[in-house]
């Protein structure tokens, strides 16, 4: 293990970027959640990670995306994604959408599915923030993956 408490089996995950690349291809079952807070100026900020996006022991700051024509005024929201090869876009890719309260607690967001990776293809987490401001993923966050037949 890289930290306690982390488990960390198989080549398949690379803590530097990220990324956990097929050993084979098949279905593998993905999941990852996300604890989401506003970032802490003070030296009190949480160490964290974003399902093993960034495995440094500092804050990731999740920030706003630009406004696509199509979201119009219905507000603030994050969507949490797992995603091949970086395509988001099309239908080979875990969603979760959250809206966004302005009680500024921390919450937590969840994303758990099967996906088809050939050998040597990537599954990664991407996080889409809407909100007016940034947020931080914290620690505690994680992201796993485990094969589950060719």
């Amino acid at each position: 293990p890289e930290r306690e408490g982390m488990f960390h089996r198989g080549p398949g995950l690379n803590l530097t970027s990220g990324q956990y690349t097929a050993p084979l291809a098949g279905y593998y079952a993905f999941s990852t959640t996300l604890h989401i807070g506003e970032p802490s100026d003070g030296p009190a900020a949480l160490p964290g990670h974003a399902g093993m996006v960034s495995p440094t022991p500092c804050s990731v700051t999740v920030r706003r995306e630009p406004r696509r024509k199509r979201q119009g005024c219905r507000g603030s929201r994050l969507r949490v994604l797992v995603c091949v090869q970086s395509c988001c876009q099309h239908n080979s890719h875990l969603e979760s959408v959250s809206r966004l309260e302005s009680s500024g607690d921390p919450f937590t967001i969840s994303v758990t599915g099967t996906l088809y990776l050939q050998a040597g293809q990537y599954a990664s987490v991407f996080v889409d923030n809407t909100a007016g401001s940034p947020l931080t993923v914290q620690s505690g966050s994680d992201f796993s993956a485990i094969l589950l037949g060719v």
